[in-house]
């Protein structure tokens, strides 16, 4: 036991430089405008990301109003958390879950019929842990159509989701997924094919 625990400290000793977070800066973000930011906050807590009964053709539209680009016979359910709707894109038909988090520092384009839900996370920012900086990074997520996103599922940064693909429950994608193809795991495996019958 004890040479175990000499060999575990010798490999968590060895130097490899260290995160200096004084040194981050991201003043190369641009969200818009700061009376917008502002803005979207408050209405957000209001409006969208709240359990008051807010009918969904109002949430709607207060996204519309802050830039989404939204198809028609969306739905929006309560606790939904969008960071910047002038960056969200969202098609026809598709359902937005309890409690899912947007958060879209990048581009967030969602397709025609495409589900995501209960508590189902899409994350377009990063740090690169390889820089002592820090330094985010931000990449775009496309989920195409008929892409449905599990419960408590995790999109990362720069992931595409081809048509009709699947990722299961507490998933976590880290690369594209293929069309109709099931994905589970973290990070997610393909694991079957996805048929659909009518």
């Amino acid at each position: 036991m004890e040479s175990f625990q000499k060999k575990n400290d010798s490999t968590t000793d060895k130097p490899n430089g260290k995160t200096d977070l004084s040194r981050f800066d991201n003043s190369w973000y641009d969200h818009g405008p700061r009376w917008r930011l502002v803005l979207w906050f408050i209405v957000n807590a209001f409006f969208v990301n709240t359990y008051l009964p807010v009918p969904t053709s109002l949430r709607v539209a207060v996204l519309r109003l802050f830039g989404a680009k939204i198809g028609h016979h969306v739905m929006i359910k309560p606790a939904v958390n969008i960071k910047y709707p002038w960056l969200l894109q969202v098609g026809n038909y598709v359902w937005i879950g309890e409690q899912v988090w947007i958060d879209n520092l990048s581009e967030v384009v969602i397709g025609d019929n495409a589900c995501l839900s209960q508590g189902a996370m899409l994350l377009t920012g990063n740090h690169n842990y390889r820089l002592s900086t820090f330094d985010l990074t931000t990449r775009p997520i496309t989920l195409a159509d008929g892409v449905w996103i599990g419960a408590k599922a995790v999109v990362c940064a720069g992931v595409r989701c081809e048509s009709h693909a699947v990722l299961a429950v507490n998933s976590v994608a880290t690369h594209s997924l293929d069309a109709y193809g099931v994905y589970q795991g973290n990070p997610a495996v393909f694991v079957r094919q996805r048929t659909i019958t009518a």
